[in-house]
């Protein structure tokens, strides 16, 4: 496979691969094609992405207003034993010119994996490429198993993912050890159940990505709720964000509310519901009993419209552990799996979480399936 395109001589304009991973969508970029200075690299990444835009649109760059569209992936061949990949994710705020690269983005990982295969980093023999990736922003591995055909990624097949049309072969992928990814500890504030000053109970877990957990019922927000009409009620959303600054204060992620507020991408906040029938955003019926549990996650301060791979993740880990929001609010895990309703359907998350004699509790793997697919080769305009 050729690279992305040959590097211009125009600086302002970058080689790189428009992705979609899962139910995310980004540029792929390889280390080499960046400056090296992160100031220079993240201005020029806004400009890629159309960020700042008080319009809330991207319109003037390759985002399309929402977290889940405005990432980007750096990628290089990895010099470690362990990993064939080093992958960084940065998330390109919207509404203000910050680049933020604290946690990591699970969907965009089948992304990273399918231009590995791509660009040959890997071997391609067999039916199946193993591709081992290591996150920088975590300092932990995942490993990916790509589908392969006469040599090449497969790229079709059966593998539906709530909120994407159509299918794809099926990418899988496996978190190893991804407790404290973020914090260094599973439960960052020593306990399963915190109780917000105002009372709310909540549970602060580090696993995939840091996450604070809250009840339906203690918030009030149904767990049928359609992002849109979480997004408008602004009563709703600012008590969501003070909860989930004053999360990211206790999780030791932020120094004060004020910095938790300005840095809105970690910890996600997530609302979890008892199985609860309701109508997705494709106007299907998802029933009460195709699901264990329902969250609705609050990403980059605004109601995502599906759920991010590792928030999925932590919210497999937090119903393993006795006495959490999640423990108490979902059906138990059947075999490891917990099956996860949200805005676009349902997801199906494992998560293996042992008790070590010696490090308590503690998560050896988690995953998933996901697809991937590239939507454009070619020089992205970052000037």
């Amino acid at each position: 496979m050729h690279r992305a395109s040959s590097v211009s001589t125009d600086t302002s304009t970058l080689p790189a691969v428009f992705m979609r991973g899962g139910t995310s969508r980004g540029l792929v970029i390889q280390a080499t094609d960046l400056p090296a200075d992160a100031q220079t690299r993240d201005a020029m990444l806004l400009r890629a992405m159309g960020s700042p835009d008080s319009f809330g649109r991207q319109l003037n760059g390759m985002g399309s207003g929402s977290s889940s569209t405005s990432k980007v992936c750096v990628v290089a061949p990895s010099q470690r034993k362990d990993a064939d990949v080093d992958y960084t994710f940065l998330q390109v705020r919207i509404d203000v010119a910050r680049v933020e690269s604290r946690g990591n983005c699970g969907n965009m990982v089948a992304a990273v994996a399918a231009f590995a295969v791509d660009e040959g980093w890997v071997s391609t023999e067999g039916e199946r490429a193993r591709v081992r990736i290591y996150n920088t922003n975590t300092g932990r591995l995942i490993h990916a198993r790509v589908p392969l055909r006469n040599g090449a990624r497969e790229v079709a097949g059966d593998c539906v993912i709530p909120g994407v049309s159509g299918t794809g072969a099926a990418i899988a992928l496996d978190f190893l050890d991804p407790g404290g990814a973020i914090t260094g500890a599973l439960l960052p504030t020593g306990k399963c159940l915190d109780n917000a000053e105002d009372g709310t109970p909540m549970s602060c877990v580090d696993a995939g990505n840091a996450c604070v957990f809250v009840r339906d019922v203690a918030v009030g927000l149904r767990g049928d709720a359609h992002p849109d009409v979480i997004a408008a009620d602004r009563p709703l959303m600012a008590r969501l964000l003070a909860l989930r600054a004053e999360a990211a204060v206790r999780m030791g992620i932020a120094a004060d509310r004020t910095q938790a507020e300005a840095e809105r991408m970690i910890p996600y906040l997530v609302v979890v519901s008892p199985p609860t029938t309701a109508t997705t955003l494709d106007g299907s019926t998802l029933h009460a009993d195709a699901m264990d549990g329902s969250v609705r996650v609050i990403a980059s301060g605004q109601p995502h419209r599906a759920v991010p791979l590792t928030v999925a993740l932590c919210t497999a880990v937090a119903a393993a552990l006795p006495d959490t929001v999640v423990a108490d609010g979902m059906r138990p895990q059947q075999a490891g799996q917990l099956r996860l309703g949200m805005p676009s359907g349902v997801l199906t998350v494992h998560a293996d979480v042992r008790h070590d004699a010696v490090r308590g509790r503690r998560v050896v793997s988690g995953g998933f399936e996901r697809t991937a697919r590239w939507l454009m080769r070619g020089l992205v305009n970052a000037g």
